[in-house]
């Protein structure tokens, strides 16, 4: 239980530096205006009794458009998510809780799917087309992340911003 989640994110993380192996020194990497981390919460099994937030853990933290795309394409795909598990992909140094100061007057936009092929659509045009990481969306610095949680029902994909009340940045 407990244990699975641990293999599972030991196991995404010990795959994880091999992104650094795919921007060796004969090439420059492209650098990111700012840094993303990676963030993996399994509720599948969550324990009895348990507070929100203690299966969430932080995964990789990455600068270069080399990295993501070595990430992306082994691991963070919605697609090899168990059911009643998020991948959050949030600015370094915020944590994707609505206690973290950065997120705390904070709303989100969210989307919902009954159709799997659509998280995995909806994730990579979101952040995979360069829209989130690549600073693409007009009001950037009121983004703090994205999530794409897989259900049985339906999955979700939500955007964190960091004001609510700027109506202005939301729509």
């Amino acid at each position: 239980m407990a244990s699975e989640a641990a293999v599972e994110v030991n196991a995404i993380s010990a795959a994880a530096p091999e992104a650094e192996a795919t921007t060796g020194a004969e090439k420059q990497p492209h650098k990111l205006e700012r840094k993303w981390t990676f963030w993996f919460d399994n509720q599948s099994r969550p324990k009895q009794g348990a507070a929100w937030g203690t299966s969430l853990r932080k995964v990789y933290t990455f600068d270069t458009v080399e990295e993501f795309w070595c990430l992306y394409d082994q691991i963070f795909k919605p697609s090899k998510l168990p059911g009643n598990a998020d991948f959050h992909l949030f600015k370094a140094g915020i944590e994707p809780k609505w206690e973290d100061p950065e997120c705390a007057s904070g709303g989100k936009w969210s989307v919902t799917s009954n159709r799997k092929a659509n998280l995995e659509n909806m994730w990579l045009e979101t952040v995979g087309l360069m829209a989130l990481i690549g600073e693409q969306f007009d009001e950037a610095d009121e983004i703090c992340g994205v999530v794409a949680s897989v259900r049985q029902r339906q999955d979700k994909l939500a955007l964190w911003t960091k004001t609510a009340t700027n109506e202005a940045a939301q729509v």
